[in-house]
């Protein structure tokens, strides 16, 4: 048995400030701005290189176990040992340290895949990569439209990075009440989503006891990720794609788009939305 672990050394800041020229009615001032850092994060698991993406260095211990959770390296929290974050000139390698049955399964299907902030398959080898089979998962607790007006209402308050950069993603997790619990950021949409589940692992939180918000669109594979670790209702705040859709209604997963303010699309699974 091995004992979780984690060890990060010097992790750099999320935000970088610089001095902009801004203009207004023909007007320029000089001012201060701030930037959302973007570095790429290379992925180890057991010695062996296996992604590397950009992301926002903040909390990449739990974007490490949420990325292998998501991505089904690891088939659960107890297969991942540990990890230890380091920083070099070049970027940021998070060493993951997995049981012998992950890394023996992770061989069999490895890949290498170069990510970028809007991109999560780059990389992939062949086709049966990108339509990967997912498992159906558990009906979730039913969506209340209360309850998600409510999440959507506090969300924009628990983002300060966005609130500080204006380009950066978040995702969330409510309880069936509508109150967030995590909320995490990254300027690539799938970074927030591993983030949040490594968080949801840590925590030991049920996936089926309340609903995820994103603040991007819904592609396929922010299905793939939250189906992949049994997530039952997902709610965008923008579009979805035909094939994010054509996923969700196959593993019954509930899927919302346009969630702002007082409106919404249901696009799967309609049936478990609660009135109010």
């Amino acid at each position: 048995m091995h004992a979780a672990h984690t060890i990060n050394r010097a992790a750099p800041s999320c935000v970088n400030t610089q001095t902009i020229s801004r203009w207004r009615d023909g007007h320029r001032s000089e001012e201060m701005d701030h930037l959302v850092v973007e570095l790429p994060v290379a992925l180890e698991f057991n010695g062996i290189s296996h992604a590397v993406m950009l992301a926002t260095p903040c909390d990449l211990e739990s974007f490490a176990l949420g990325f292998a959770l998501s991505e089904g390296i690891v088939a659960q929290r107890e297969e991942f040992y540990g990890e230890e974050v380091a920083q070099s000139e070049l970027g940021i390698t998070v060493h993951c340290d997995i049981s012998s049955a992950a890394f023996s399964r992770l061989k069999q299907r490895r890949r290498n895949m170069t990510g970028r902030t809007g991109c999560g398959l780059c990389g992939v080898e062949n086709l049966e990569q990108v339509i990967r089979k997912l498992p159906r998962v558990p009906e979730p607790t039913p969506v209340s439209v209360l309850a998600m007006r409510k999440a959507l209402a506090e969300l924009a308050a628990r983002q300060p990075l966005n609130h500080l950069t204006g380009g950066i993603h978040a995702a969330a997790w409510s309880t069936p009440e509508g109150k967030l619990q995590h909320v995490c950021e990254d300027v690539g949409r799938h970074n927030a989503l591993d983030k949040l589940i490594g968080v949801m692992a840590r925590h030991g939180l049920d996936f089926q006891r309340g609903f995820l918000v994103i603040t991007s669109r819904a592609s396929v594979e922010m299905v793939q990720k939250a189906a992949t670790v049994g997530i039952g209702s997902l709610i965008a705040i923008s579009a979805p794609t035909a094939l994010a859709v054509q996923t969700a209604q196959q593993v019954g997963m509930t899927l919302i788009a346009f969630a702002r303010g007082t409106s919404f699309v249901a696009y799967a699974h309609q049936d478990r939305i609660k009135g109010e």
